[in-house]
């Protein structure tokens, strides 16, 4: 079966991250990407020029006409655009038993913030839903650390890619410890628009299609790294990845762990 992955997040106009980095991932990994549009952003590679939220009540009739037609076998949520619209998607996933991947949205590669202080506070209501979170570094350092994170009773995604040197290690952390970690060189591109994006939706796809947690979230590394060095070079800031090349995210990377 197709796995019916629904995305709850934020529409990137220049095409590298949001709703439109989720859709490439979940199509190159075999899925059919449904989409609940939290906010419309102007942005291309060199930053965020306007956003938009939509209303509350729009983002949750996207969720439940997705839900009562077609279903739902995992669930992505990134950039929420409100509050409201973050407490409302908790009231509403509380009754579904699939796994749900939560991106923890707060600032754009170009720097740009896309949550403020009232949506922030509201993350932990979708941390207790959630199977999974994906912090950045910085991200993670905004929830409080691991522990408070680890605190939700969901497993965790600690990214290294914010972090210095020449190798990036990215952990898998279940409640009760660590589960897998892998190392990988840094790539030396500056197209990294998208990258959270695309590992939460890659991850999202993978628990749909009955992946272990542990073999989804070695995929979704590796998808991400073939999708960076398949960067297309567009723009003149932090250019999109190469999603959409025809490389197989089956294909071992050199310097994976």
């Amino acid at each position: 079966m197709t796995p019916r992955i629904l995305i709850i997040a934020g529409s990137d106009s220049g095409g590298g991250a949001g709703i439109q980095a989720d859709i490439k991932t979940v199509t190159m990994l075999g899925g059919h990407a449904m989409t609940a549009i939290t906010a419309i952003t102007a942005q291309n590679t060199l930053g965020v020029q306007a956003v938009m939220p939509v209303p509350t009540e729009m983002v949750i009739a996207q969720i439940d006409s997705c839900i009562a037609d077609i279903g739902v076998d995992a669930i992505k949520i990134g950039m929420l655009g409100s509050a409201a619209t973050a407490q409302a998607v908790a009231d509403r996933l509380a009754a579904l038993d699939v796994p749900i991947i939560f991106d923890p949205v707060m600032i754009a590669t170009s720097g740009s913030m896309l949550a403020d202080a009232d949506t922030i506070a509201a993350f932990g209501r979708l941390m207790d839903l959630a199977s999974v979170v994906t912090p950045n570094i910085p991200e993670l350092a905004a929830l409080g650390g691991e522990a408070a994170v680890l605190a939700h009773g969901c497993h965790l995604v600690a990214k290294g890619g914010h972090g210095e040197g020449h190798y990036i290690v990215d952990r898998l952390i279940s409640p009760a410890g660590p589960l897998r970690e892998l190392n990988g060189k840094r790539i030396d591109t500056t197209s990294t628009h998208g990258t959270g994006c695309t590992f939460a939706s890659a991850l999202a796809c993978g628990l749909g299609q009955g992946l272990a947690v542990s073999d989804a979230f070695v995929r979704a590394v590796r998808f991400v790294r073939i999708a960076l060095l398949s960067a297309p070079d567009l723009g003149n800031g932090h250019g999109p990845m190469g999603h959409h090349l025809g490389v197989s995210p089956f294909d071992e990377l050199e310097g994976d762990a």
